[in-house]
């Protein structure tokens, strides 16, 4: 779920296939409210609202359609733009270090969902606009439609990951080439 390279990519991912046969991997209120505390947002599940949910999927699809514009040789929509700006402005998660009764640090997450759509935005911010915007791609084995950041040193990364789509990829090649023989 968490394998994009960064957190507004990984949001986006939480719709799939995209082309094809949309899979809608966070389609309820209390779905966001899971993968906010499973992306490490908050330390707990924030209580979110039909309107806490509208304004979440209407930034996720601004940020795909942001991502994902100059990868299909298409310009990028300025209310998109203002969009994930929007948010991105607004105070972000708050981070505190906590010591537990051992005296061991751990780090805490606190605010709610205004907070966790502006950090989600401001991710989105920092990669698209930053030196990174290039490294944006689409993961190459059909019908995924997966966003990733390629970090590869030769920047020749094909798939979203190896567990699912590199695996099928390669599964495939194998058996069209013995297939063949």
């Amino acid at each position: 779920m968490f394998l994009s390279g960064n957190l507004a990519l990984d949001f986006a991912g939480t719709v799939g296939h995209r082309d094809t046969d949309r899979q809608e991997l966070m389609g309820t209120p209390d779905l966001l409210a899971s993968w906010v505390t499973a992306a490490g947002l908050l330390d707990r599940p924030p209580v979110v609202g039909d309107d806490d949910y509208g304004r979440a999927v209407r930034l996720r699809e601004a940020v795909y359609r942001l991502a994902v514009a100059p990868l299909r040789g298409r310009g990028r929509e300025p209310g998109d733009v203002a969009l994930v700006s929007g948010h991105a402005a607004l105070p972000a998660v708050r981070p505190a270090l906590v010591m537990e009764d051992t005296g061991e640090l751990r780090l805490s997450r606190t605010g709610g969902m205004d907070e966790v759509l502006a950090s989600i935005a401001r991710s989105a911010a920092e990669l698209l606009g930053g030196p990174d915007a290039a490294r944006v791609r689409e993961c190459a084995s059909a019908p995924c439609t997966r966003l990733y950041v390629d970090a590869s040193r030769g920047g020749s990364r094909r798939w979203c990951g190896m567990r699912e789509c590199g695996n099928r990829e390669k599964a495939a090649s194998f058996r069209a080439r013995h297939r063949s023989l």
